[in-house]
């Protein structure tokens, strides 16, 4: 029986049983640590009785080799057809060259929430005291902020033009070598963002949503996020939530959730100090990429940390770690940032029995010492194994 795609009827995802879902193998490493994802996702989703037909598309090196393009309006054509797609890491040059191929997918497709759970797996070593207490599902929104990709370079037409401008206008005087950009920050997009994240802390049972920004300097954009972010709350989901404010130091209700907010450096120190005080966040995407590392560093790394992003549609979930070039090829990188994306994957179809069975088949074998070189390498007694082989370990325990 052959698969098919997924379709949205009145604004709800229709999953078939047998589904077809786009890949990108994914620069480096991407070959790989996909190769591994997909056997313990194949695994994992036989045993509820489901079955995914996988269907390469092409993004990076491996587009540009065969088409002479990096990103191929074929693969922006399945991703859109098909709904849902899943992606290993993409080359960013630094500096020169193309454009980010991950932060042109979630603009052109309006991915406009990066979500980043992170969580502890018992067994992996931390440079923290207490990492179990960390568990958090990050909200950054995705395309304003820096990431926007509105710069000119010091020097160029450009530059000179808006320095010009805005010293015939207002009067601000910059030194003639500056590179300039501009960080736009607008009320739709964080209402959108906002009210995605309200809405997975209440379908997942979460206690509380945190505001993240530095709104305290950036008054008119950082600031003005939080102020957009509370008024939607207030307005579409006053009977859910509680404000910290309004508490007065006394305990959320059970059946409430907390709505509070904190400044972007403070937030580094709470969830080092205070890590279980904290839920579900919501940052812009500047503030969100640097938190979103920082705690997945509390916990084992990026090679840990999964990722999508989502928009009310479409959702494409990735490896949150680079390329890897050097092991490129040489089965020895853990593909579990990979395996636990495509657990999200899982999650967003419904699949829930199927994601819960890889999160427990990959903490039983993280604790049995079979793991990776950049685990084994922190572990007394552990037993080092290639990329394909941990796949195949994590397979051996499902359940």
């Amino acid at each position: 029986m052959s698969a098919s795609k997924i379709t949205v009827e009145n604004g709800q995802l229709v999953i078939p049983n047998e589904v077809v879902i786009p890949f990108i193998e994914g620069d480096g490493i991407g070959a790989d640590i996909t190769k591994a994802m997909k056997l313990v996702i194949d695994a994992a989703v036989a045993k509820i009785g489901k079955r995914i037909e996988w269907k390469e598309i092409y993004a990076g090196e491996k587009a540009f080799n065969l088409t002479g393009e990096w990103l191929p309006q074929a693969t922006l054509e399945a991703i859109t057809e098909h709904i849902v797609a899943i992606k290993g890491p993409l080359t960013t040059p630094i500096g020169t060259g193309i454009r980010s191929l991950n932060v042109t997918l979630r603009q052109v497709l309006d991915l406009y929430a990066c979500v980043r759970p992170v969580r502890y797996f018992t067994g992996v070593e931390s440079p923290v005291k207490h990492p179990e207490q960390l568990d958090i599902v990050i909200f950054r929104e995705n395309t304003e902020d820096v990431y926007a990709g509105i710069e000119w370079e010091a020097s160029s037409d450009g530059a000179k033009a808006l320095r010009a401008f805005l010293m015939n206008e207002f009067n601000i005087k910059l030194d003639e070598e500056t590179g300039l950009g501009i960080k736009p920050i607008s009320r739709k997009a964080t209402e959108r963002l906002m009210r995605k994240a309200i809405r997975y802390a209440i379908d997942n049972h979460r206690r509380s949503v945190t505001i993240v920004h530095k709104g305290n300097i950036m008054k008119y954009t950082e600031g003005a996020f939080r102020t957009w972010a509370y008024a939607l709350a207030k307005k579409e989901f006053a009977d859910i939530l509680v404000l910290e404010s309004d508490l007065n130091g006394s305990v959320c209700p059970k059946d409430k959730i907390l709505l509070n907010d904190r400044i972007a450096d403070n937030m580094f120190q709470q969830v080092l100090l205070r890590p279980s005080d904290y839920d579900v966040i919501v940052t812009t995407n500047l503030n969100g990429d640097y938190l979103s590392d920082a705690c997945a560093a509390q916990v084992g790394g990026l090679g840990l940390a999964p990722g999508g992003n989502i928009s009310d549609t479409y959702a494409v979930f990735e490896a949150t770690h680079g390329t890897a070039p050097k092991y490129a090829g040489l089965n020895k990188t853990n593909p579990s940032s990979l395996i636990l994306s495509a657990v999200m994957m899982l999650e967003y179809l419904g699949w829930q029995k199927a994601a819960n069975a890889v999160v427990n088949a990959m903490e039983k074998t993280i604790q049995s010492k079979v793991v990776t070189y950049d685990l084994a390498r922190q572990m007394d007694g552990a037993t080092e194994v290639g990329t394909f082989e941990f796949a195949q370990a994590i397979v051996g325990q499902l359940v």
